[in-house]
Parts: structure tokens; sequence; C-alpha cells
């Protein structure tokens, strides 16, 4: 064991602070990370303050990290010393079920193990990226393009690949017309990618008052959906609805979007039920769905299309004292469009 700096929250009703975390001892099949950035998602919000149900304390999240490969075990064959890499949502899974075989790892039937919070095989709960390195088993262990700055490509390893296992899963391309709802941390990603991919790209915001940045990301239109009119002018416009917010939505005036066969995706995971009349989802033959991250592989091919494209998250770097106000600032939506923090901050 190791023991290093991280920034942890003692309880569900604390503000984060600087303490020691244990890392595991280098195994055959594992990787040290020396962590540069780690993105500032908003699950690490909703988890730390048990939102989504009682944690271990203390509790260092962080899901989003980039680095560099410090060490490598004996029976390590894709990574070398140097290498920039990164980590994403998840550390480990069974590998040996219907679900894992197929590159499904986020899906496994035994449950995939969390970069933060999560059960480890060996019992331990796992800590995240607010610390100063993290040891993974190579096989959850991503490389990091040399066009993609470690800063920017952190929020790629859950806001990226959130977006993009949908619009691929949901086959988006030339001649699909897409909508995302939200232009926050997942949904500037949704634009661009969903651009990148070549569909015709609308943003679905409360106001416009982020419109000049949705325009420049890529989308081809903006509305406001405070504006009622919106709904009317709109009305089965789209092939996929890619809603990006927690929020409670009118799920019948957003379905009245969708054309015949369209499919509204949910990657927003408001804390309040959904209602949704089956009328809306009869009446043009139109599905709702709901999408998880992806598996390593997906992840990969998402880090080399960004590289590929030149998309990368706009970032805020952050020092790690920073934490605790930047925490306040996602919950008031005043961030464009993701945190970051400098890992060489952790230290102190």
């Amino acid at each position: 064991m190791s023991t290093v700096h991280a920034y942890a929250a003692p309880s569900e009703a604390a503000p984060l602070e600087r303490t020691t975390i244990e890392r595991r001892e280098l195994g055959p099949r594992d990787v040290l990370i020396d962590i540069a950035f780690a993105g500032i998602c908003h699950s690490d919000i909703h988890t730390v303050r048990g939102d989504w149900g009682p944690q271990t304390y203390p509790l260092a999240p962080g899901h989003e990290i980039t680095g560099t490969v410090a060490a490598v075990g004996a029976e390590v064959s894709s990574f070398g010393i140097g290498d920039r890499v990164g980590v994403g949502c998840m550390v480990n899974s069974c590998g040996q079920c219907r679900n894992c075989t197929r590159g499904l790892e986020q899906f496994c039937v035994e449950g995939a193990v969390m970069t933060y919070g999560g059960a480890d095989r060996d019992g331990t709960i796992t800590q995240g990226g607010y610390s100063e390195q993290v040891v993974v088993t190579e096989a959850f262990v991503l490389r990091i393009p040399d066009a993609l700055p470690l800063d920017a490509a952190a929020p790629l390893l859950c806001a990226g690949i959130t977006t993009y296992s949908p619009l691929r899963h949901w086959n988006v391309g030339p001649g699909t017309r897409v909508a995302v709802v939200g232009l926050g941390g997942l949904g500037h990603m949704g634009v661009q990618i969903a651009h990148a991919l070549g569909a015709e790209v609308t943003v679905l915001s409360q106001t416009l008052s982020k419109k000049d940045d949705g325009l420049r990301l890529g989308a081809d239109h903006y509305f406001a959906t405070s504006d009622r009119a919106t709904f009317r002018e709109l009305r089965s416009s789209f092939d996929v609805i890619l809603n990006t917010v927690s929020a409670v939505l009118d799920m019948r005036s957003y379905l009245s979007l969708l054309d015949v066969d369209g499919t509204m995706v949910c990657v927003g995971a408001p804390a309040e039920p959904l209602a949704v009349g089956v009328s809306s989802l009869i009446g043009g033959r139109r599905s709702l769905a709901g999408s998880n991250i992806g598996g390593i592989a997906e992840t990969q091919e998402m880090l080399d299309f960004c590289a590929a494209h030149g998309i990368a998250s706009e970032i805020e770097v952050i020092s790690a004292s920073e934490i605790n106000t930047a925490y306040e600032r996602v919950l008031a939506s005043d961030v464009r469009y993701r945190f970051v923090i400098d890992a060489a901050t952790i230290r102190g």
C-alpha cells in the first residue's frame, strides 16, 4: 500500500478537505498513474452528498482522470512509463459475463466497479481522481491521443463517452436530425460530436443566453424552450433527441418533437421520476430510451474520434483549494462548461 494526498468528503454534509488515502500495491497487471488533471462531474456532487444512496467516507470522487504512467506491473503489455493515459467511470468488471465479453463492461452482470465509491474485488472501497496517483488494472486504462491536451481531455472520460455512446448506438450520421436538450457539461459535448458525425443539430435550451456558444460548437439551430411557440414550430422535427439535463421535463411536449420512429434518449438523471403518457409514444411509434456510459473499447474509439475531429471539452482549470466553490458553481450552472482540477495543487 502507498499513501497519497487527495481531496475527500469526510461525510455527506461536509465540504471536501485535503487528506491522504491509500492506494493498493502494484499488481502484475496494474498501471500506476501520476494524475495530471481530474474533471468535476455533477455525479461527483450527487455521490459525495448521498443523493444517490449512502456512501462510505471519507470518499475521494473523480472519474475523469488524465495523466502519465509512472510504473507498470510485470505482465502489463499495452502501456509503458511516460505514456499519456486516462481513466473513466469504471476500474474493473467481471470480464466474463455476456455483456463484458461484448465490450459492454458498463452493464456487467455482476456490476462494474466504479472508479470511486465502489466495492472493488478485494472488498475495499475505490477512491477517485481527486488525488495524486491511482492504480488501475491495465484493461481499464485508456490511451490519450497526442492531439488532445490532457486538461481538456479529462471530461471526455465521462461527458464525452456519455454523449458519444448513444449517438453511435442510434446511428446518428448524415441526414439525421438531432436535438440536444441543454447546453451544459454533457450538452456541449453532444453538440460537437453530433455535428462531427454529420447530423443536423438543434439545441433546445431554456433561454437563448448560450446561443452563440451553441452555434460556435456546431449547432445549426438554437431554440428557447421557455417560448411555447418552439414546441409548435418544431413538432415532428427530429429523429433523435438527446436529453442531457437532470431536470423534470414536460415529456409530452418533448416527445411531440419526434418524427415517426424517433427516439428520445435520456442521459441526464433527475432525482424525481418523469411522467410519460403512453399515448405520446403510440401516436408516432416513438421510443423513450436511456443510455449509460460506454465500454472501454468504445471509450477509446470516442477519444480517437475526438482527436481526429478536434473535439475537446471547454474547461476552466482550478486549483484543488477551489473544489468546494466549484461544486456550488456547478449547482448554480455557473461554468462553461466543465471544471478541471490541476492535480499538481492537491499536495498543497
